[in-house]
């Protein structure tokens, strides 16, 4: 849930305590938050659907490289290889995809100079006669083609560099954080279950725009927390921190041990028969012996088990080792759903359905926030015009108690709308202001763009609160 802000009290009351007292730094949290990250939020959603389509799309584009007409009979994995390296003699080897099945290409991966960071140059190969299909840059491990590779690289970066990566570190951050300051504001309010769970009717105005925003936020809201945790293991600055806080409690990912090495190369076919006969199924990615022998990994995404490998030793063409991923910890598996979740990859296109309808309903729950925004200075314009003629009430806002400037307008034009209430703070006891004060330090330390972002927006407050002195 994001921006949309419920009308906040105007007059001063008694000390309010629990819930009541901290309910109005929560609605100034998630409204600034909203309005400043909304549009960070809106690339990342819809920058995120087109990338969970773009496996059809690569296939499509794509579809020489990668596929074949079946045909009888098969050139031996090592001549394909042989094939391949003579299309890139400055290259290295760092991994050959067997074709999964007759239809498909084999894909030999080289490491080349003048490759950026994470890139590889690949060479498609007709496992029949050997034939070279084509040849193409590709990026990352899950091989993604130029076109899946230039939309990812838009998602998580804006084709910026790691300036442009903060784009989505900031949305990540702050994304579980407006989400639950959302819940509770939206399930603070005391009403029906019904008008909870689902939106109401009625006419048009905030008070409808409120209904679906918050009632929206409702049910996507398990969706967008798991959006934002993982999409933090990515980034460039939490994610750091991440990675460094699995490895001291021993949440890595294991990899197959492949220390025995005996004199000699069976080659790349005898290595993959090895591993058939041992039960490893296509799709497999082998790499070349290093220190060790040949590691043999599965990588087909789609389903959550498939994810075993191997270890043979390149002389005598036996398997060392085998690691499966039942035996993964706990937290392993769950980093390895979670990620091939986040990206679409876990179930297919039911995945990528759930995906496309979490990132639609965020859209919408961003731009219903903005044009509750919009109304609100609306409301108080109207409700500015009848301090001035001396009426009642007007609008939705409530309470005349103050100038026309504090609607958010100026000689009848509109500017932006209210803000809630300031100084929020203030009104809530030390025994809780404390406690939140501390996690928020240690959670701004973990999460460094959030707690540098929450700063700048405290300033921006700040310098509205002395704005509003000095126009008074």
């Amino acid at each position: 849930m994001a921006i949309g802000t419920d009308d906040a009290p105007r007059t001063e009351r008694e000390p309010a305590t629990g819930w009541a007292a901290l309910r109005p730094l929560v609605l100034r949290l998630h409204f600034y938050a909203g309005v400043f990250v909304g549009p960070f939020l809106l690339v990342a959603a819809l920058t995120g659907i087109a990338y969970v389509w773009t496996p059809q799309l690569e296939q499509a584009v794509y579809s020489r490289e990668l596929h074949v007409p079946d045909a009888a009979g098969a050139v031996s994995l090592d001549q394909q290889v042989l094939v391949a390296r003579g299309q890139v003699p400055d290259g290295k080897v760092i991994g050959v995809r067997p074709a999964p099945s007759a239809t498909d290409t084999t894909q030999v991966i080289f490491d080349r100079p003048g490759l950026a960071p994470s890139y590889r140059y690949t060479v498609f190969v007709n496992p029949h006669d050997g034939a070279v299909r084509g040849a193409l840059e590709t990026y990352g491990s899950g091989q993604a083609m130029p076109v899946r590779g230039w939309i990812d690289t838009l998602h998580r970066s804006l084709h910026l560099g790691d300036f442009g990566r903060l784009y989505s570190e900031l949305a990540a951050s702050w994304l579980w954080v407006i989400t639950l300051a959302g819940l509770a504001l939206w399930l603070g309010r005391r009403r029906r279950l019904r008008a909870v769970l689902l939106p109401s009717g009625g006419k048009p105005g905030r008070r409808r725009l409120r209904s679906w925003h918050g009632s929206a936020g409702l049910w996507i809201a398990a969706g967008l927390l798991f959006l934002s945790a993982t999409g933090l293991t990515w980034s460039l600055h939490a994610g750091a921190n991440i990675t460094d806080l699995r490895s001291s409690l021993d949440w890595t990912t294991p990899s197959v041990s492949s220390a025995s090495r005996s004199p000699g190369d069976v080659g790349w076919q005898a290595v993959r028969d090895a591993t058939v006969r041992a039960g490893l199924s296509d799709p497999v990615e082998i790499r070349p012996p290093s220190a060790g022998g040949y590691v043999v990994q599965q990588i087909g995404r789609g389903w959550p088990s498939k994810q075993d490998s191997m270890a043979v030793d390149p002389g005598t063409g036996v398997v060392a080792g085998t690691l499966r991923f039942a035996d993964y910890p706990l937290a392993a598996k769950l980093s390895r759903w979670g990620i091939d979740a986040h990206m679409g990859l876990l179930f297919g296109v039911a995945n990528q359905i759930v995906l496309t309808v979490l990132g639609a309903a965020l859209v919408c729950v961003v731009g219903w926030g903005y044009r509750m925004w919009w109304l609100r200075g609306r409301s108080g314009r109207s409700a500015a015009g009848g301090w001035l003629r001396g009426g009642g009430r007007s609008g939705e806002s409530g309470g005349l108690d103050r100038s026309p400037k504090d609607y958010g307008w100026r000689r009848g034009r509109a500017r932006f709308g209210r803000l809630p209430m300031r100084g929020a703070w203030r009104r809530i006891p030390g025994r809780v202001l404390a406690p939140v004060l501390v996690v928020v330090a240690v959670v701004g330390w973990f999460l460094p763009v959030f707690g540098v972002s929450l700063v700048g927006f405290l300033a921006v407050d700040c310098l509205l609160g002395l704005r509003r002195e000095v126009a008074r």
